[in-house]
Formats: structure tokens, sequence, C-alpha cells
């Protein structure tokens, strides 16, 4: 089995795409599309920032997707093949996109409305993220019960777990998770205590879009990260119910990673900028390989396995 994997906010860069922008037709009218729906000039803002306008939320989630799907495309015109898709937080808009549940153009619209709505909900409960590095996912989440103000967001890979809280919340936890024996603990640079209940006023703002848009049937299986299974939408939760709860709910990513090898797969291709999803991969599992495409350079070297069956 052969899974695409597409990254959420952390892996936006200035320029990303802009080399695939330039020589491949379908990512230009990818951006177009999108700029139409946005009304706003998505590929200026992501080839040329500034970068910090790029990382406000309401910019980075549709830029993000934008990139992601630009790159579907252009690697799904070299005849690339995949069997099922997954994406880290924002990453499974993307995911339902490619496996054909969501049109790119609704994509677009929710997603807009959802960094509109992640940071209107992070400007009236102001908080933040910490990443804690070296400890058992058990002792984050047992120093998250301890600490006040303070949950489980991200398991990212063993030995990482993203946590968000209130400020004074994580600055607690940071120095409760070094006396626990944490490698070391890092402040995130992002604007929200994300994927917890400080989320919950986006959550119920971008319920009603979710249920308005228009949903079908997925032509490849969707693998859920916040549920850590496959999801086919057609019975209750539905995908909006699903994308209504993850706003809120931790990402499963280690869990889903190891979840899916047990359930046959032996390859991923990270699809979109960066490769922060690749080496966590890496990390959770040497069940698989991992193989990624984000630049005309790794487009043109887009493995065998991956083209043509």
């Amino acid at each position: 089995m052969k899974a695409l994997v597409f990254p959420g906010q952390g892996s936006q860069s200035v320029g990303m795409c802009r080399d695939l922008y330039e020589t491949v037709p379908t990512v230009r009218d990818t951006y177009t599309e999108a700029a139409a729906v946005l009304g706003y000039d998505i590929a200026t803002l992501s080839f040329e920032g500034p970068v910090e306008q790029l990382s406000q939320t309401d910019v980075t989630q549709p830029a993000l997707l934008v990139a992601e799907v630009a790159t579907l495309r252009a690697a799904r015109e070299r005849g690339l093949v995949f069997d099922c898709a997954l994406g880290h937080s924002l990453g499974e808009y993307t995911a339902l996109v490619a496996a054909g549940a969501l049109s790119f153009g609704a994509a677009v619209d929710l997603v807009r409305r959802r960094g509109a709505a992640m940071q209107a909900a992070a400007t009236r409960h102001p908080g933040g993220m910490l990443a804690v590095l070296g400890l058992d996912d058990e002792v984050v989440e047992g120093l998250c019960d301890a600490v006040d103000g303070t949950w489980p967001a991200n398991y990212n890979c063993p030995g990482q777990v993203v946590v968000s809280g209130t400020a004074e919340g994580l600055e607690a936890m940071a120095g409760r998770a070094v006396q626990a024996g944490a490698r070391k603990v890092v402040r995130l640079p992002v604007s929200g205590a994300f994927h917890s209940p400080h989320m919950a006023a986006a959550a119920a703002e971008l319920a009603p879009a979710l249920e308005q848009a228009e949903w079908s049937a997925p032509a490849r299986r969707f693998f859920s990260v916040s549920t850590v299974g496959f999801f086919d939408g057609g019975r209750p939760p539905s995908f909006a119910a699903l994308l209504t709860g993850q706003i809120t709910a931790p990402v499963r990513f280690t869990q889903a990673v190891r979840a899916l090898v047990a359930a046959g797969c032996d390859a991923f291709l990270e699809v979109g900028p960066g490769a922060v999803l690749s080496g966590l991969i890496k990390r959770i599992t040497r069940d698989a390989t991992v193989d990624r495409v984000g630049d005309a350079e790794t487009l043109a070297a887009l493995a065998d396995g991956w083209v043509g069956r």
C-alpha cells in the first residue's frame, strides 16, 4: 500500500513551489484558480513574502493548501499512483482533495475560513505551543493533567509531543518537563494554542461551512489522523463533523503512521513544501520507504515505484 502524506503549518517558507510555478503550467493554473476564490494573489505572497505575513495562520493555511495541491497535480501529470492519503492537521484538507472527497475550490474556501477563525480564536484566547523532546507520550500526558491550561496537541513521533496551552501553563510545563527528564523544550513560533479547547470558538464558527460543503465518496482511501483509522464519510461522523472536531483534537501522527504500516502500508510520499513529515515517519517506522516531492528537482527524481503500476 502506498500513502501520500501532506504537511501542516510549520512547513511553509517564502519561495515554496516557485520553481514548479515557473516550469509547470498546471501549477500556474492552480494558483490562478486559488486566487479567484481567495480574492488576492496567493502566488506573490507565497513566493515573495514577507515572511511575517506568510506566517499568519489565516495566510499560512491557504498558502500551504495551494502549494500542496499544485505539487500533487504536477506529480499526477507524471503518472503518480497511490492507494490512500493522510495529512497532518491542515494537511487533512489536501488529503481529502487528493482522495477525491472534496473539490480544490471548496477546500480553498474552507481553509480560508478555518485560518481566519483560528486566528480570531487565538486573539480571544491567547496561548501558544511547546515542543517537548525526549519524554514518552504517557509522561507528557501526565504532566498535562498536572499543569492547568495545557493539553497534548501533536503526537509527532516517539519522544516528540507538542503541548498547547496558556502562557502561564506552558511556562510551568517547560519546567516540569525538564525536571521529568526532557532532553529539550522549545516554544514554537505560532500564534495560538492550536488543537486544544482554546480553538472551540473556531470549530463552532467553521462547522456550518463544513456542513454546507459538497462532499463526495472518496475515489482513494482517506486515513484520518484524528481518529487513527480509514474514514469514508458515508456514516456518522461525517467529513464535516470530523473536520470540526479536528480543530480542538490532538494530531495523532505517530499512531496514524503505525496503524497504516500495520495495515500493510510500505511506502509514504510527502507531498508539498519541506521534509518535516518525512523525517518524522523515519523516526516512527523502519518498515516503510519514505520519499518526498515538493519542487522541480524532487518531481523530476520521483521514484519509479510512485509512477505507473
